[in-house]
């Protein structure tokens, strides 16, 4: 079995002219995924490709799946694993960016669909 490992801030101005977060991606439903005691994993059945994601890759997937948007991912990973923000979202970021790349994650339009 081989295992690839792998580790936008978006905000719309609403009719108050607040701004708010929306998550810009949702994970492909071709995506299943399994939690081990390291992580988790994943199997994109689509492309037939395995990911192996470390338990910081693993919080990040389950608060995208929860609806949280990248902004609120990385205070959270930045609160839960005592990282400086700066490093939280750009780590965020550029796992947010692997995921994309590999179709794990699909991008939403403003509506909230695919």
């Amino acid at each position: 079995m081989d295992c690839v490992s792998v580790w936008r801030h978006s905000r719309q101005r609403n009719g108050n002219r607040k701004l708010t977060h929306q998550p810009m991606f949702r994970i492909s439903n071709d995506v299943r995924s399994t939690e081990t005691q390291d992580g988790s994993i994943l199997l994109d059945i689509h492309h037939g490709q395995m990911f192996c994601l470390n338990l910081v890759g693993s919080k990040i997937l389950e608060l995208l799946a929860h609806g949280y948007d990248e902004t609120r991912i990385a205070e959270e990973i930045s609160n839960r694993y005592g990282v400086a923000r700066e490093i939280a979202s750009g780590d965020v970021r550029e796992f947010l960016d692997a995921l994309y790349r590999h179709h794990i994650l699909q991008p939403l339009r403003p509506n909230g669909r695919t």
